[in-house]
């Protein structure tokens, strides 16, 4: 039986893959869909050739090789059997681009759905995905023409994050939904989703709540989290929510954000926030020698200037993130107006809802 490989390797690669396994199924049942990624592939009915959870930091990933080769081999296994019509990568891309060139050697067209980051840092990379990736679909408005002009087939297709917000409830619901009153100042922490992520940021977060806390009398903490992530209750003393993060920014007036998808998130939610983003000191150290754009954030990349304070590695301090986020719960202070404002410019930029819909249609018309 034919059959298209979906390979996710972190929390949200594992949430986009498995929507876009769906919407391929409805279009092609006579496909079989197989994957790496984690609990919502599986749930979507991935036969999953191997879980994988996401490492960042140069460090860290240098531990997980050995896993990754074994894995490696697996799917070169897989691709040597002639059934696989398609390959769709999402985002991992230091695993990932490795897959799309097995892939291509082999003639099976890739499909590369949220693109690595070559805008920010490995520019060099377009040159290789231009060989290798048969089609890229692209989720920021500015990486299209990019790509193209270094010979990559890519199409924006929108920003998936506009599909799940046609969900997303109100104020109020979200506020009932969570144990909320209307009254309630309430603090938003997303940390990360990466266990290396939780481990580096997560008592600097709840130090920034603890200290607004003792600003604000009253403030309520609602901490978001992966599924994947274990939390213990003497590490984090506030509630903790899974897989609703447009409940928890919808509820919150404020959000304290580590860099990545979630600052989308909160643009497109309209929560005001602050991000901040802590690594090894090795990592750290190479990161700054090789990134070369000046913000870190997604939601000011997008706005292509700073919206939402940024406060990275030895900057993460607990009493400048507190007070940045302070004044920003005065929801009629001219530091709320000028964010919000900021934010409604980035949901815009974002495209139009149906980013997964485009997708699948993008797979069904290459497998033929």
């Amino acid at each position: 039986m034919r059959e298209v490989l979906i390979l996710a390797g972190e929390a949200s690669g594992d949430l986009h893959g498995s929507i876009l396994a769906e919407r391929v199924r409805v279009l092609r049942p006579d496909l079989a869909v197989a994957g790496t990624g984690g609990a919502r592939l599986r749930a979507a009915g991935v036969e999953m050739i191997a879980e994988q959870h996401g490492v960042v930091g140069f460090v860290e990933v240098i531990r997980h090789i050995p896993s990754h080769l074994r894995l490696f081999g697996r799917i070169r296994q897989r691709l040597a059997t002639g059934n696989v019509a398609l390959v769709i990568c999402i985002d991992y891309p230091g695993f990932n681009m490795r897959v799309a060139a097995a892939a291509a050697a082999r003639g099976i067209p890739v499909l590369y759905y949220i693109t690595p980051q070559v805008w920010a840092w490995r520019a060099g990379r377009m040159r290789t995905m231009a060989r290798i990736i048969t089609k890229a679909a692209v989720i920021l408005p500015f990486e299209e023409p990019l790509l193209r002009a270094a010979g990559v087939d890519a199409t924006f297709v929108g920003h998936p994050l506009l599909d799940r917000a046609a969900a997303m409830p109100t104020r109020a619901e979200a506020r009932a939904k969570l144990g909320f009153s209307e009254a309630d100042d309430v603090l938003a922490l997303f940390p990360g989703s990466r266990t290396e992520e939780i481990r580096r940021h997560l008592a600097e977060f709840v130090a920034v709540a603890h200290e607004l806390q003792a600003r604000r009398r009253g403030l309520k903490v609602v901490m978001s989290v992966a599924p994947t992530i274990q939390l213990r209750d003497d590490e984090v003393p506030f509630a903790l929510v899974r897989s609703a993060s447009f409940d928890v920014l919808r509820a919150a007036d404020v959000a304290l954000c580590k860099s990545g998808t979630n600052t989308l998130e909160a643009a497109v939610a309209g929560c005001p926030c602050a991000i901040v983003y802590k690594t090894s000191a090795i990592s750290y150290a190479i990161a700054r020698r090789l990134v070369r754009i000046e913000h870190i954030g997604l939601l000011n990349i997008v706005a292509g200037r700073t919206v939402a304070p940024e406060f990275v590695q030895n900057a993460f301090q607990t009493d400048p993130v507190a007070s940045a986020l302070e004044p920003l719960f005065d929801r009629d202070g001219e530091a709320r107006r000028l964010m919000e404002a900021g934010l409604a410019e980035v949901r815009a930029r974002l495209g139009e809802p149906g980013a997964t819909q485009r997708v699948a249609a993008m797979a069904v018309a290459m497998v033929g």
